[in-house]
């Protein structure tokens, strides 16, 4: 495998000059003193070392279809080095690429760290590989003015891979998100059959069970569980939050009619009624959400301290028993669940993930099926192996067995099936406590499972890897939940774009301020008029009217 670590850019700014120099290293290529490559081929090469078209499949690629090129290929690839699992050159992974497609994979290696970083100014200086994973929805959007990737939803008719999916799994509402003023997407993204829903709330159910209690499936069932809580045990305040109170802000919102926490995004709601974007935060919905945390923290139920405390903190209190409910992800209650056993005693204890309780809104969950995915360069398109790069791309990223590949690895190597295709790990391989004897990692010794080639993929797929009990918490959530469907896209042009921002970072601040301040009660609901009207002050009318000018002319 072609394997070229460039863990270090150097940028040299030079006075009375804009661009920006990018010096790398490597056995292949040089950069010569004026920021030019001298180098053996293209990004997509030969095995001769020449660009020669090499065909494959006799241009009758199809769904189920294994890619292989007819010659060799090298397509350069930029990889997110994740830093609990550093890349390795002799992973099968590469290995089982390069024998099932005839690819070998050219890697720019950027740590996890300066990612975001050193993705935006190779692709700005046009020095960017073919293939940029890990790249989440929106960060596209600052290149498509300049050309430098490619409008991939011109060229999907290549990929009946990821056609199928779209068709199958009825993406297309989500893909209109992705769309930019042009009409067209710059980004695939990684696809998922269904919402897959993984932040809620983690419960002490032996407490639940002492007080002779329901577990709690809406928001006013949740304070009586906390109210019982409290009266039994009056020297523990019963939910202590982490992530900084973000997360359940962002779960909890969308059962009042908003968004918040994490989810806030852009703050911006859409109003069916009247057919117009609405500022979320300074809505009545909003003020509701306020005033129900806030009235937790008046009764003792909520500590004050989850807003600002560190994860480490409000997991100690969880773990040692001085907490009962605390914000938790599938991962999260695994390490909860570890912990407790050594501090309170195996017995001694029981938690779960509660379904994230409905709201004023109902039973309702938001989301996306669409996750990070893939630019790819604009370079490509004139590449003599144009078709073979999507189609490589097709195969790996959204066909059945390319995904299977990468996220379980090779049968009869690094896992098993049975007669009734239920794969299971080989004896002596571990993955996030799915077999913890094992002595070796899927990813971190074999390459399978990471983060830059493994996302995305049937509910079957994404489920073969959970515990019964996340299985469970899942089909509640889809049996309980009615999904909401995206907001309408706003396709800001560059300029637009930057008028967007630089009114909406002020009033997000200030958003994020206000409402801690309202839910710690250090500033008062009765003043709710003032806070709208500070809003107003700060530009909020102007927001709402550039993104529904946008949103009239885009329709």
């Amino acid at each position: 495998m072609r394997f070229v670590l460039k863990k270090s850019l150097l940028f040299i700014a030079v006075a009375l000059t804009i661009g920006i120099l990018l010096v790398g290293c490597d056995d292949s290529k040089e950069v010569d003193g004026d920021g030019n490559s001298n180098t053996e081929g293209n990004n997509v090469e030969n095995n001769n070392g020449n660009n020669e078209a090499s065909g494959s499949n006799d241009g009758d690629f199809q769904v189920g279809d294994q890619f292989k090129a007819d010659e060799k290929l090298t397509l350069s690839l930029l990889y997110s080095d994740h830093p609990n699992y550093p890349v390795d050159e002799d992973w099968l992974l590469f290995e089982e690429i390069e024998k099932r497609t005839n690819v070998e994979l050219d890697l720019t290696v950027v740590p996890m760290s300066d990612y975001t970083e050193k993705r935006s100014l190779l692709v700005s200086s046009g020095k960017a590989p073919l293939i940029i994973p890990k790249t989440y929805p929106g960060e596209e959007t600052p290149f498509v003015a300049s050309g430098t990737v490619l409008p991939i939803s011109d060229y999907v008719d290549l990929m009946p891979h990821f056609q199928e999916k779209v068709e199958k799994w009825e993406l297309e509402p989500f893909l209109e998100e992705l769309r930019q003023k042009d009409g067209k997407y710059y980004l695939l993204p990684g696809v998922h059959e269904d919402v897959w829903p993984d932040y809620t709330l983690a419960i002490r159910t032996d407490i639940v069970e002492e007080l002779d209690l329901d577990m709690p499936r809406t928001w006013d069932e949740f304070e009586t569980v906390l109210e019982e809580m409290k009266e039994a045990y009056p020297d523990i305040t019963p939910f202590s939050d982490r992530w900084e109170f973000e997360s359940t802000l962002g779960i909890a919102a969308e059962s009042f009619g908003v968004s918040g926490g994490w989810g806030l995004g852009s703050a911006l709601i859409f109003d069916d009624d009247n057919d117009e974007f609405i500022f979320g935060p300074a809505t009545d919905e909003y003020k509701e959400m306020l005033t129900y945390f806030n009235g937790l923290v008046e009764k003792g139920l909520l500590d004050k301290e989850s807003l600002t405390q560190e994860d480490d903190d409000a997991e100690r209190k969880f773990v040692n028993g001085d907490s009962f409910v605390i914000g938790t992800n599938s991962q999260s209650i695994v390490d909860y669940r570890k912990d407790m056993n050594e501090v309170l005693g195996e017995d001694n204890f029981s938690i779960k993930k509660i379904i994230v309780p409905g709201g004023p809104e109902g039973h309702v969950m938001g989301g996306s099926k669409l996750e990070n995915g893939i630019m790819i360069s604009a370079d490509a398109k004139d590449e003599p192996h144009f078709e073979d790069i999507l189609q490589f791309v097709d195969w790996l990223w959204y066909s059945d067995e390319g995904q299977e590949f990468t996220k379980w690895g090779v049968e009869d190597v690094t896992y098993t099936k049975n007669d009734d295709g239920e794969r299971e790990l080989t004896e002596d391989i571990d993955y996030v406590g799915m077999n913890p004897d094992g002595t070796k990692a899927l990813n971190a010794d074999f390459g399978f499972s990471g983060g830059v080639f493994s996302y995305g993929g049937s509910t079957e797929l994404l489920h073969s890897m959970f515990s019964e009990e996340e299985i469970e918490f899942q089909e509640d959530m889809h049996e309980t939940k009615e999904l909401i469907l995206p907001d309408p896209p706003l396709q800001y042009d560059e300029l637009e774009l930057e008028q967007s921002s630089l009114l909406s970072t002020p009033l997000k601040d200030f958003v994020s301020t206000a409402t801690f301040e309202f839910i710690l009660g250090n500033r008062d609901l009765d003043e709710w008029d003032d806070y709208v009207a500070e809003l107003e002050s700060m530009g909020m009318g102007q927001y709402e009217d550039l993104a529904n000018e946008v949103y009239q002319n885009s329709k």
